[in-house]
Parts: C-alpha cells; sequence; structure tokens
C-alpha cells in the first residue's frame, strides 16, 4: 500500500508535516505525501509562472505565481473536506483517504499549467499554423503520472486515479467517475455542475488582492455553510448573496484586470511574438510531452528579449515595443445587446476593414486586431444557482451578466 493508506493518518499529525506561510490564509502545513510532490523540478516550475501572466504589466503587484494558487488550493480543499466530515462524516463515509485525495488534487490541478496565465491555450496554441486544441487540465493529469513514474513516488492506485479525475471534473471531455458513490469529492477542487469550487474561491480572493482591489466575497461563510445533500455540495437559501458575490467577484476582474485594454495589447503583442518564434524555438512542439512541457515557463519571454539571432529579430522587436510602451492602440470597443447574444458571430479584421468609411487613412487587415470578449459568470446565459440543489428561496433576486464585448485595435500609431 503506497502513501495513501487509509490507516496511515500521519498527515493529519502537523509534527509529520511541514509549515509554509501564506499571505492569504496564513500557515499552510503540507503532509508528507504532498511534500513529495512539492519537492520536484516539475512542481518547482510553478513558481515560474504568474497566475495572471503579462497583467502585471499594467498591476505591478500581480506577480503572485502558480505555486502560491496551487498552495492556496490545496490548503482550502482539505479545509473544506475536513469540514464536511466534521458535520457529516459519519453518514457519508468520508474516510483519511478521501481527504488526502481531495488535497491532493488542489495540489496538483495547475501542474501541467502552461505560461503567461491562459493566453498560452486560448491565443499562442490556436493561432499557430494548424491551430492546436490543448487542455491544461489534461497535462495536469498527464504531468501528475509523470511526476509518480520518474521520481518513484509510493502512491495508492486508487487515490491517484481519484486525484486526476478530481482535477478534470470541470472539463466537458471528463469521462465517467471510477466509483458511483462520493460524487461530493469531486465538487471540492473543479465543480463541473455548478461552478462553485475552491480554485474559484483562491484565484478571486488571491487576485483581487494582487491587484489592490477590493474583494466582497466572503470564502469562510461558504465554507461554513456547505452541506452534502443528494451525493452534491449544497449551501444555506440565506447565503445565495455569497454566492453572487463569488461570480460577480469574478465577473469584475474579467471586466477591471483580465480584459483591460492595456493588457489585452500587450498579450497580443506578445502572441504574435511567440508565433514569430514558434519555428525557430519549438515551443509548440514539447506541449504533448510532459518531459519536455515542464521546461516551459515565463523565461521565454527573456529568452527570446536577449537573443542575438537574426531568426528572433522580429519577436524580438515586439517584445522590445512592450517595454518600450509603443503598444497596439486601443480604438473602440462594442458591447453586444443581450437579446443579440445568439445571433453573434466574432468579428474579425477583415469585418472592420470592410466596414471603414472614406477617411483619410485606410487600414489594411494587418494594421487591425480584434479580441472578442466573453464576460458571463461561467454557466453562460444560465442562472448558476439552477445548477444548485436546494436553489435559493432568493435566486429571483440574481442577475445574470452575460456580455460580449469587442475590443478594436491598430497596430501602429496613426
Amino acid at each position: 500500500m503506497g502513501g495513501c493508506s487509509k490507516d496511515d493518518v500521519s498527515y493529519l499529525d502537523r509534527r509529520f508535516s511541514k509549515k509554509v506561510r501564506d499571505n492569504v490564509y496564513g500557515n499552510i502545513y503540507l503532509d508528507p505525501l504532498s511534500l513529495k510532490f512539492v519537492d520536484t523540478e516539475q512542481f518547482q516550475r510553478l513558481r515560474d509562472l504568474k497566475q495572471l501572466g503579462l497583467t502585471y504589466m499594467v498591476y505591478p503587484g500581480a506577480v503572485h505565481s502558480r505555486f502560491e494558487h496551487s498552495l492556496g488550493v490545496f490548503s482550502l480543499a482539505g479545509e473544506a473536506v475536513h469540514r464536511i466530515k466534521a458535520q457529516q462524516g459519519s453518514e457519508l463515509g468520508i474516510d483519511n483517504l478521501d481527504i488526502q485525495t481531495v488535497k491532493l488534487a488542489g495540489l496538483l490541478h495547475d501542474v501541467g499549467h502552461g505560461p503567461f496565465s491562459h493566453m498560452f491555450e486560448r491565443e499562442f496554441l490556436r493561432q499557430i499554423p494548424h491551430g492546436i486544441k490543448w487542455c491544461h487540465e489534461d497535462m495536469s493529469v498527464r504531468m501528475i503520472d509523470h511526476i509518480v513514474d520518474f521520481h518513484h513516488i509510493d502512491i495508492d492506485a486508487e487515490c491517484l486515479k481519484k486525484a486526476k479525475e478530481m482535477v478534470i471534473a470541470s472539463t466537458e471531455h471528463v469521462s465517467h467517475k471510477s466509483v458511483n458513490e462520493k460524487h461530493f469529492l469531486y465538487d471540492i477542487v473543479a465543480n463541473g455542475r455548478n461552478g462553485i469550487d475552491v480554485d474559484k474561491f483562491d484565484y478571486i480572493v488571491r487576485d483581487s488582492r494582487a491587484c489592490g482591489l477590493g474583494c466582497s466575497f466572503q470564502i469562510e461563510r461558504l465554507m461554513d455553510s456547505m452541506r452534502v445533500m443528494g451525493d452534491e455540495i449544497c449551501y444555506r437559501d440565506k447565503d445565495y448573496l455569497t454566492i453572487y458575490k463569488l461570480f460577480s467577484s469574478r465577473a469584475d476582474l474579467h471586466r477591471t484586470v483580465y480584459t483591460h485594454a492595456k493588457v489585452k495589447a500587450i498579450e497580443m503583442m506578445f502572441v504574435e511574438s511567440l508565433i514569430k518564434a514558434d519555428d525557430y524555438l519549438q515551443i509548440s512542439s514539447k506541449i504533448q510531452d510532459p518531459a519536455e512541457f515542464w521546461k516551459i515557463d515565463d523565461s521565454i519571454l527573456k529568452t527570446i528579449e536577449i537573443s542575438h539571432d537574426q531568426e528572433l529579430k522580429e519577436a524580438r522587436d515586439l517584445i522590445l515595443r512592450i517595454r518600450r510602451r509603443d503598444l497596439y492602440q486601443f480604438c473602440n470597443e462594442f458591447s453586444v445587446p443581450k437579446d443579440k447574444l445568439e445571433h453573434f458571430k466574432d468579428i474579425t479584421p477583415q469585418d472592420i476593414v470592410c466596414s471603414q468609411g472614406n477617411g483619410d487613412i485606410t487600414l489594411k487587415e494587418e494594421d487591425v486586431v480584434v479580441c472578442n470578449v466573453k464576460i458571463d459568470l461561467t454557466r453562460g446565459r444560465s442562472n448558476p444557482l439552477e445548477k444548485t440543489l436546494r436553489a435559493m428561496r432568493n435566486s429571483r433576486y440574481m442577475i445574470i451578466a452575460s456580455v460580449i464585448c469587442c475590443q478594436l485595435f491598430v497596430k501602429i500609431g496613426l
């Protein structure tokens, strides 16, 4: 039996744990099995992945890493399952194996994440020739297997299998769970049913703090009220406002931070730089092999910037423009009316060029960049509370925000 034995309770004893000081939650205690994963070069790589990618070029405080976030989700996942066990442990049959598995899933859920936040997979990989649809959750699962095999980590096979299932529990292609019981455990780290999970708890609070923004969402209130009913995590009806604040805080972060006009301009310029550098650096060729992928991190930017290779000149020039704040110019944005959302198609540079009037300046397609941004409450146009058992009596007051916004940039000063 590996490090996840049901009879092994040593990870519950802090004498066997390593204490890490977190600036959001205070002390976080890493149990021996989790520490075996943390103390690997593959997990330590997360220190070199900024949680918000290039956002720090606009919000200077946004320099926190995936490493900090992963420890935070680990801590919250453990806290959540412990609280459920304290309230309903006997009726739900929660054991030490379940606790360790949930904590491990929280710790490792982003171990396969790409550099520069979600820009790497959503923008760069999809824009390279023969665009690639790639998912960091899938790579996290493969990276977990790679770490176990490469470092010969002794872990119970069932624990490992369930932890990997929990990592991809919110993805569209997730397979059926390996068991027909305790499905509520799969909703703690990555909740595919209603989007209320500890991953979201952590990044909303952590990102808001790093960017110097207020956050009205209260983690403690939801953590204290969660109960399992019908094999699903539920909340008191009077907590509807707290849940609304969770989703509205996320939407506000998207509006004010993640899709900030200058953040998007910098991201689009760097995506173009990566595309120009890809043939030479072979970045996209490393995304399928965990043994190679773990070597890719945010240092790509510096590699391009300080290189003297002629093959990287165009990519290097774009980064130089970013450094000198010669950014693509934000021109305008258009928000799609709510009643038109279902008929809206993404706007392209060709649409912009074809619709320009007779002015002194004529734009070509290569001069224009369009960013189609969708902001919702994680469930598209649906109310996320509709997916939660014991729907709150007051949910009729919930305002559902689903907005598509087109941002228009030009690459050169006019």
